[in-house]
């Protein structure tokens, strides 16, 4: 997990558009040298062009700074901090930087999120994937931010990990809970197991999956390797 203690600065750079056409401290947003490094609960340390550091904090609105402390002013660091998150260069507050889990691509996650996923790697609700192992057709119901050596099938006494079809997957990679098309039971799959290029493939009839279990129950079935949960 990348601490945002450990996170880099950006690189100090202009980010204008025409300068003659904004108000002054917005033109200097834009056109000064600064960089701009997010610290935790919303608040970014901005390096300003002269070598100065002012503490931004986005969710009371204040800065560090004479022209916001003393003037009162919608200063420069403010903005600067507004224009590098809009322009993905840092977090928004509530995110940290992180390496995708799978892939290792640097992206934006939750501050609290274990597993990180880019958007390459992520897997959307309802998004339609394939089972690599069976050719089954499946549609993404959540992602669990937990290993897949961590989720336990009951009805198997092991975990996603370590149930057989899953054992050449790796174990800490993040869970993905998936149903077939048309159904409510969800199934426990290794993040890696399902592809997202889907074709032309089979679809499983809904009707042999058995009964629907009681609520909260969590079992086994057909054989397969998940999580069984009533919707």
């Amino acid at each position: 997990m990348t601490h945002t203690r450990n996170t880099p600065a950006s690189e100090k750079t202009s980010l204008a558009p025409d300068p003659a056409r904004l108000d002054p401290r917005a033109a200097r947003a834009w056109t000064e040298r600064m960089s701009v490094r997010a610290l935790e609960g919303g608040e970014y340390a901005v390096e300003s062009a002269s070598g100065a550091t002012y503490l931004v904090s986005l969710p009371e609105r204040r800065c560090s700074c004479p022209d916001h402390a003393i003037r009162g002013e919608h200063c420069k660091h403010r903005r600067r901090v507004a224009l590098e998150i809009t322009a993905g260069r840092v977090p928004p507050p509530g995110s940290r930087v992180a390496g995708c889990v799978a892939c290792g691509r640097t992206t934006f996650a939750g501050e609290d999120r274990r597993l990180p996923l880019c958007e390459r790697c992520a897997l959307d609700p309802d998004e339609r994937v394939r089972d690599r192992e069976t050719g089954d057709l499946l549609v993404v119901a959540a992602t669990r931010d937990r290993r897949a050596d961590e989720v336990e099938i009951e009805a198997a006494d092991c975990t996603v990990a370590a149930y057989p079809t899953n054992r050449e997957y790796d174990p800490g990679e993040p869970v993905i809970e998936a149903t077939y098309p048309g159904g409510e039971r969800r199934y426990a799959y290794p993040l890696s197991r399902l592809d997202p290029r889907v074709g032309v493939g089979r679809v499983r009839s809904v009707g042999t999956m058995g009964s629907r279990p009681s609520a909260g129950q969590t079992t086994l079935v057909d054989g397969r390797n998940g999580l069984e949960r009533a919707g």
